[in-house]
Order: C-alpha cells, then sequence, then structure tokens
C-alpha cells in the first residue's frame, strides 16, 4: 500500500505529461528530484522509527500525528536525545547511494525514451489509481492487529501506512465504531454506577448532574496539585524498585495519604490532564483538552473557583504544546509558562505570565527543571497569600522526560544519562519545594498532592498492558490524614471526589470519579489508548475496540498476562456505559458549566 502511494502521484504526473517533454531536461529533473524525495523519506522513516520504538515500543501511531504538530519542541528534543548531524548525514548518504545506483543502470533510461500512447497511459494509470483508492478505503491498519503478542502485531505494520492511519482515525466517533447500549438504558447503568449516600441527581435521565454532599465539618486549605510527567509506581521503593531512584517521595509515602492502587486512564500527559481536571473517562481519539469546543467545561477548578479560590495552572514549557493553554485559560485558569506563542485561534479568557528569565537556571527542549517551575508557584502562593486568596494550582512538571537532562551537580547520577537520572533528580527537585514551602506561612494550611500524569512506557505483550498504567499518588499535609493508605483500586478521575469527600465539601458534579472511601464504592479504573478503551474491575478487563467488538480479559498481575475469558454481560454493559455516556455528554454540551 505505500509503494502504491507513492506510485500513484508519480502515474498521474506521466499521464498529463505531453509526450513531447517526455525525454526534456525539465522532466528528468522532475523525476530524478522526486525519486529522490521518496527514498529520502523512506530513509527517514526507518531512522525514526527506530528512535519512536525506543521511546513508545510501537510502530507510529496517534503520538507521532501529534508530535508532527508540534515540531518546535519535538525537533528540539530529538535533537538533544540523539546525533541529529550524524542521523541525517547517514539518511542523506544512503539516499545518495541508492539514487547513484539507479543512475549508473539507467534504470530511468527506458521511460525518458519510451512512446506510450495516451489510451495506453490512462489504462496503466488506471491500473495503479484503483488499488490506491480500495487500499484507502477498505484496508485497515488494524488488520495486523491479530497477534496475541503486541510486539508482534506492530512489527507487522509498515511504519508510514501506521503514520497516515493513525492521522485518519485522529477522533473516532463513538456511536460508528463501538459497541453501544441504548442511551437511556446507558445513563441508567452509569447513574447506579455513581450513586452514593447523600448524593441527589438533579437533571434527570439523560445526565450525571448531582449534589454530593460529604457530612462533617468543611476544611478549605490551599491545593497545589504537582502532576508528574512519566512517573511510574516501578520507579517507587514502596512498589518495588531497589535503585533508590525516589527517597524522598518513599519517605513522603511514610507521612502521607499513599493511593496504592490507583492507574492512569491513558499513556498521554494529556490524557492525564484530562482525568484530573474533569475527572472523566478517556474518549476515543483525542483529549479533550486537544479538542475542539472544550470552553466553560465542569471542572476541579469550576468547584475550587465557586468557593472563592484563585485557579492557576503552571507549565514549564510552552503551554502552545498540546493544546494546554488554550484548555486550561478558557477553563477559567490563570496560565504561568515559559512561552510566548499563542494558536492561531486563541484567546484566551484569563491571564497569562510568562516565567521571568533571570530566575531560569536550567532549560532543555521540553522547558526549565523542575526546581525553577516550583521557585514559580512558591512566589504565586506568597502573592496569594499577601492577599489573603486561597488558591487552587493546577503544576505540570517537564524534567522526568526525554532528553532527561537537569542541572549538573545536584544528584549522583550525571545529566542526560537515562530515564533513572531525570527520575532521581524529579525527586530532588520535589525535596527542595518541600524544603522551601515548610517555613511559609501559608504552609500548614496548603495540601501538597503529587500525582503522575501517565507512566514511562504504556507499551507491553498485549494491546493494553494494565500494569503499564498503574502510578503512585501522594497526598501530603493534609490535617485530617489518619488514614495513611488507601489500596483500593482506583481511578486518576477518583482523586478529587476522594480529597473532597476528606475535607467534607458539598458540591455540584457532572463527573464519573467517585469517593474511595466511602462503603459503597465498587473498585474499578479505565484504562485505554486511543482506539481501545479498557474498563478494569479488580482482575477482569473488559475492551473496546473499533467495528463494535468487545473482548473480556482476566489480568494475571504477577504476569501481566491478558487471557481471554467467557464474556461478562455485566461488565461490558458497564464499560460501554460509561464510556457511551461520556462520548454522548461532551459532544452535546453536557459537561459544561
Amino acid at each position: 500500500m505505500v509503494a502504491l502511494f507513492f506510485t500513484t502521484g508519480y502515474a498521474l504526473y506521466l499521464l498529463l505529461l505531453p509526450q513531447k517533454w517526455n525525454n526534456s531536461l525539465a522532466n528528468r529533473i522532475i523525476t530524478f528530484a522526486s525519486f529522490y524525495l521518496v527514498v529520502l523519506i523512506v530513509m527517514f522513516s526507518f531512522f525514526a522509527e527506530l528512535a519512536f520504538w525506543d521511546e513508545f515500543e510501537s510502530r507510529f501511531n496517534f503520538i507521532a500525528v501529534d508530535y508532527l504538530i508540534y515540531t518546535f519542541e519535538v525537533i528540539n528534543n530529538i535533537n538533544q536525545s540523539y546525533p541529529l548531524p550524524w542521523l541525517i548525514s547517514s539518511m542523506v548518504l544512503l539516499t545518495s547511494l541508492v539514487f547513484f545506483i539507479f543512475y549508473k543502470k539507467k534504470i530511468f533510461l527506458q521511460s525518458f525514451q519510451s512512446d506510450t500512447p495516451f489510451k495506453k497511459r490512462f489504462l496503466i494509470t488506471c491500473l495503479v489509481l484503483a488499488p490506491t483508492l480500495a487500499g484507502y478505503f477498505f484496508v485497515s491498519n488494524s488488520w495486523a492487529d491479530n497477534s496475541n503478542n503486541r510486539y508482534q502485531s506492530e512489527l507487522a505494520k509498515a511504519g508510514i501506512f501506521s503514520f497516515f492511519a493513525a492521522f485518519k482515525n485522529n477522533e473516532l466517533n463513538y456511536y460508528d465504531f463501538y459497541a453501544k447500549e441504548k442511551e437511556s438504558e446507558a445513563f441508567a447503568i452509569a447513574q447506579k454506577q455513581l450513586q452514593e449516600p447523600l448524593t441527589r441527581f438533579v437533571d434527570g435521565s439523560s445526565s450525571l448532574r448531582r449534589i454530593v454532599t460529604t457530612p462533617g465539618q468543611t476544611i478549605r486549605p490551599n491545593v497545589i496539585l504537582v502532576t508528574i510527567e512519566s512517573l511510574s509506581a516501578d520507579y517507587m521503593h514502596h512498589f518495588g524498585n531497589n535503585q533508590h531512584i525516589t527517597p524522598i517521595l518513599d519517605s513522603l509515602a511514610d507521612h502521607a495519604l499513599l493511593f496504592t492502587n490507583m492507574y492512569a486512564t491513558g499513556t498521554r500527559t494529556v490524557r492525564g490532564m484530562e482525568a484530573l481536571s474533569l475527572c472523566v473517562p478517556p474518549t476515543p481519539g483525542n483529549s479533550i483538552v486537544r479538542r475542539k469546543d472544550n470552553a466553560h467545561l465542569y471542572t476541579v477548578g469550576s468547584i475550587f473557583r465557586k468557593a472563592g479560590y484563585s485557579t492557576t495552572f503552571f507549565y514549564g514549557g510552552d503551554g502552545f504544546f498540546d493544546n494546554m493553554n488554550n484548555f486550561f485559560g478558557n477553563n477559567g485558569f490563570d496560565i504561568t509558562d515559559n512561552g510566548e506563542r499563542l494558536l492561531p485561534n486563541e484567546r484566551l479568557t484569563t491571564n497569562r505570565t510568562t516565567i521571568p528569565a533571570q530566575t531560569i537556571h536550567f532549560k532543555n527542549a521540553w522547558g526549565i527543571c523542575d526546581e525553577d517551575l516550583y521557585d514559580a508557584v512558591i512566589r504565586h502562593a506568597d502573592a496569594q497569600y499577601s492577599h489573603q486568596q486561597p488558591f487552587f494550582d493546577f503544576v505540570m512538571t517537564t524534567s522526568n522526560h526525554r532528553p532527561f537532562t537537569y542541572p549538573s551537580g545536584k544528584i549522583d547520577i550525571p545529566s542526560g544519562s537515562g530515564r533513572e537520572g531525570a527520575v532521581k533528580y524529579t525527586d530532588y527537585a520535589i525535596g527542595e519545594f518541600l524544603k522551601k514551602i515548610q517555613s511559609k506561612p501559608w504552609f500548614d494550611n496548603t495540601v501538597i498532592i503529587f500525582v503522575a500524569d501517565h507512566c514511562s512506557s504504556s507499551a507491553g505483550r498485549n494491546e493494553i498492558n494494565v500494569s503499564k498504567y498503574h502510578i503512585p499518588c501522594l497526598v501530603y499535609n493534609l490535617k485530617n490524614d489518619s488514614l495513611k493508605t488507601i489500596s483500593q483500586q482506583c481511578s486518576q478521575i477518583d482523586l478529587f471526589p476522594t480529597l473532597f469527600g476528606l475535607l467534607h465539601w458539598q458540591y455540584e458534579t457532572i463527573w464519573y470519579g467517585q469517593n474511595v472511601l466511602l462503603p459503597t464504592y465498587q473498585s474499578r479504573a479505565w484504562v485505554a489508548t486511543y482506539q481501545k478503551l479498557g474498563y478494569l474491575q479488580h482482575d477482569s478487563l473488559a475492551v473496546l475496540s473499533p467495528q463494535q467488538q468487545v473482548g473480556i480479559f482476566k489480568w494475571d498481575k504477577q504476569s501481566d498476562d491478558l487471557q481471554p475469558i467467557h464474556t461478562d454481560s455485566l461488565l461490558i454493559k458497564k464499560a460501554i456505559a460509561t464510556y457511551q455516556t461520556a462520548y454522548y455528554l461532551y459532544k452535546t454540551g453536557g459537561m459544561k458549566e
């Protein structure tokens, strides 16, 4: 199919080229240049796939499409992570060698000297064009997904074809591609799952809007949510790691509220942001953070602002990336980042502040180091406290990301040497942040949450590797913290409903998240890729796939294997109900404030 796609363009060119120009200098230049360009693209794809596999253990997918849009960050990241001049030189050298062989063998000579009538050229073009069009509309990249071993399925694909397949499936209409229930039944199941003591639904049968009440004395601390880039639970000693790369977080876990069985909803930062800010399951295709019409949604910030809090989003890079500023800015958050770019259609309805250059001590492709970002958070907290203004801060870190560079001399692992060093520096920066704020007058009344956006790698043998979604979450400095560990299986989307329960808040919500400490809570989590939608309940996993496919698997936590089992109709109904209603509410405006 890739060969046909490349050939079709040249076939159309030869069809329209007048015969008298066939042996002209112009045609030779166009032909040679086109051949050289196609070979260069193939060479580039080869090298790029090696780098992409090294990071994501996958052929080109939806992530590669995203990265093509954000060329500034991605090119700088590649340049700092790989020997780019050598790679480019190798690509050009190999392409030139192929071109030289074809030229010396006079491969093109017959074409330039041929005299093919238009009717025959038309027939040949049709013979090329017909299978190309058939392939575009009918050949699916998912045909390669016929093995229980995900690596085998990925290796069976072609990178260029996979890229354009992912581009084509940027957003998937749930109702066109996935198994469905009747709308009324789907909402009835979803409402039943979300029913809690002292919870009252207020908007009828096609809504999840409800009033949540938690008895007790209301507590109103400041809240700083630190969303840590790519921090898998596997990096902490508390979860079995013996490299001692998270001494601060492991020490903190002994003095904080620790979620030991929490799962991320997806494999990208925007999925983590979506889960933590909207408390909803992931919908197929793009994250809501990246979608159109994502302003004025009912976010965590909505509840804080109604309680009189200021809300601010902090990012160490340029918030243009992944549409972060557009999403947070148009959902009521002030912005503090390290960039000046705006999206072409970006019209922020809140304030945007750039972190001053004189306060930045280290910066790489993705942004400033975590220490500098935390200093910006502290300066902002000082200012808010001086105005007696309670605050909620959503902080997104970047240091634990390739190229894994950070300030020298901070830890005993050299900068740029790999993921372990980046994790240890990330942990070190958290320790420095806590040292600085413990003497602040606002510290005693401030809850600090540390949670991962997603794991460092979501790839494995299965399409959804459940263990690759396991993330740590710590709630520190919560005064009512007699409960030290929460072991119930839960999701990122349950974090704030649980926190508001511990703070005894009454609030209106349309979320899917729940207070995991309530006796009526039933363990479950959502784990998804951009196409595969997983619903995990204990060790049973329902997976919804395009073409209305549904699979039920038993998850072996020790081996991380998935074994197909007999259909569990109730589990399937729960999975369909949550994903279907979430998609419906977003598309119909039901997630708006």
